[in-house]
């Protein structure tokens, strides 16, 4: 028996029939990505004339999309006309590979944390506006919840992993996130009055785990808890994710232990594995993540 995937489609439908893969390619698009990689090789910085040479495309058409591209930080445009990548370029590129850090880091405890409880892990990261899934370790129950392929999801509020991070951000930028994604309602338990929400997330930074009751699918509890740096900044979470005929009250309190030692455990990997690049090292325990944040 397994908790069906939400919104997966009914029997007999054909909703997850496999459609034709489009070849068809949107110009602007490669014409702007290939200015990206000439800007990339070149030595330093380059005048529209020669952009425009280079690329094969008339002056106006150039301007344009670098004009565009440097309205969204990809390309910057310097005093003396010429242009050059710009840091959006390095803000993706430090969090591709801050991401690869925090799953090296993680993994050795939440492999251990799916083999102690059996159930569902998963370990995710914001990104913008919406959580990014990192990776997924399925449950070994036979009663489980069944994950779905990942992804970005917009449901911080109504999530463990979403909620642990929001606990611990300014504000006003939880403020921002949710006037901008809304507090959409997944299941009857799902939190949609924003005062009610910034009252669980003071209890998230109390206690050092947030909890998902149920809130995002029906049937679904789950446990999370926030991740580290060395500076003590988040940077991302994790969930156990277990069927709700399971998440009695003793049950509970020990994934809720396990799942704040493993959150220690993690944010202390991470912390060593960027301190030994500057041979520093940062140590965590639980109370550095049940402490209160006022």
């Amino acid at each position: 028996m397994t908790l069906p995937k939400l919104g997966e489609p009914a029997l007999g439908t054909n909703a997850g029939a496999a459609k034709p893969k489009s070849r068809r390619l949107v110009k602007s698009v490669e014409r702007a990505l290939g200015l990206l990689e000439l800007l990339a090789a070149s030595d330093g910085k380059l005048r529209l004339n020669t952009i425009a040479g280079r690329m094969g495309l008339n002056v106006s058409t150039c301007h344009h999309l670098l004009s565009t591209l440097v309205e969204h930080g990809y390309v910057g445009h310097a005093q003396d006309r010429t242009y050059f990548l710009g840091n959006k370029i390095l803000e993706l590129s430090g969090s591709r590979i801050g991401q690869f850090s925090l799953v090296e880091a993680a993994m050795e405890s939440l492999r251990a944390l799916n083999e102690k409880t059996g159930e569902t892990i998963h370990l995710a990261a914001l990104q913008g506006d919406e959580m990014v899934t990192l990776t997924i370790l399925e449950s070994h129950h036979p009663v489980r919840v069944i994950s779905g392929p990942g992804g970005k999801s917009e449901a911080l509020h109504a999530t463990a992993t979403g909620k642990a991070i929001l606990a611990w951000l300014p504000e006003r930028e939880v403020s921002r996130i949710l006037d901008r994604r809304g507090m959409g309602a997944f299941t009857e338990a799902t939190i949609t009055d924003r005062g009610a929400l910034i009252e669980e997330l003071r209890l998230v930074r109390r206690n050092g785990y947030a909890m998902d009751r149920e809130e995002f699918q029906a049937g679904v509890v789950c446990v999370g808890a926030a991740i580290r740096d060395q500076a003590g900044a988040v940077v991302g979470a994790f969930s156990c994710s277990m069927p709700g005929m399971r998440a009695t009250d003793e049950y509970l309190e020990n994934i809720r232990a396990d799942v704040v030692a493993a959150a220690a455990a993690i944010s202390a990997a991470l912390a060593k594995t960027v301190g030994d690049a500057g041979d520093t090292e940062t140590e965590y325990d639980a109370e550095d993540l049940v402490a209160n944040a006022s």
